[in-house]
């Protein structure tokens, strides 16, 4: 069988206007709470796309830590080849995937540095384990070999050993604050449900799109 011979039908669920509602962030967040319940594997994982001050565009998978009023939060290194790209070109998409349920949520928007209060209390949140590894991970450089990266965590292993760690002054939050947020949700016969909204000032302005 040819990769162009695999298929399958979606049948699961519909998505209509009024089911989604008119508020996009309050829909998405019931549809996480949806694929969190089904447990399903990574459920917070998105793709991050960003483009270079060049135009060349980039994508990886990184996970959803929170959802607010206006967008979406992620945690990286400043210094990472991602971060370079938000701060020259401070807009990105995201992608949400979850093929069990047979639904997706694509967003764009702009971009901006959480708050230091936010990104610290999330730091603080996480496993020790992770702390000394957002010290001890140069993102994105080159590295001369797997020991290299061994040995710069047992430094800050042992530097931090019985302190509280601080979090890293090249390590933080982004905010996206989105602008357009399309739910997608598989259909029979490839005609899958595709609603759009849109941000026009302080409302959304919702549109059904052909799939």
């Amino acid at each position: 069988m040819s990769i162009a011979d695999l298929r399958r039908d979606y049948r699961a669920r519909a998505l209509t206007e009024d089911g989604a509602g008119t508020d996009p962030l309050a829909f998405f967040r019931a549809w996480l709470d949806d694929a969190v319940r089904a447990e399903l594997l990574d459920a917070t994982a998105m793709t991050l796309a960003t483009a270079s001050p060049a135009g060349e565009p980039a994508a990886r998978i990184v996970l959803l830590k929170d959802v607010t009023a206006s967008g979406f939060v992620f945690f990286t290194n400043y210094e990472s080849a991602k971060a370079a790209h938000l701060d020259a070109n401070p807009r990105a998409a995201l992608v949400c995937f979850w093929a069990d349920l047979e639904r997706q949520v694509r967003v764009t928007g702009s971009v901006a540095k959480a708050t230091a209060s936010v990104s610290d209390a999330y730091f603080h949140s996480r496993p020790l384990d992770s702390q000394l590894g957002a010290w001890a991970s140069p993102q994105s450089r080159r590295i001369a070999d797997r020991t290299e990266l061994e040995a710069r965590l047992a430094d800050v292993t042992a530097r931090f050993a019985g302190a509280d760690i601080p979090r890293p002054p090249n390590w933080g939050g982004y905010e996206v604050t989105a602008e357009t947020i399309e739910f997608w949700q598989g259909r029979p016969n490839r005609l899958h449900d595709r609603l759009r909204f849109v941000r026009e000032a302080q409302d959304w302005r919702l549109e059904r799109l052909a799939p």
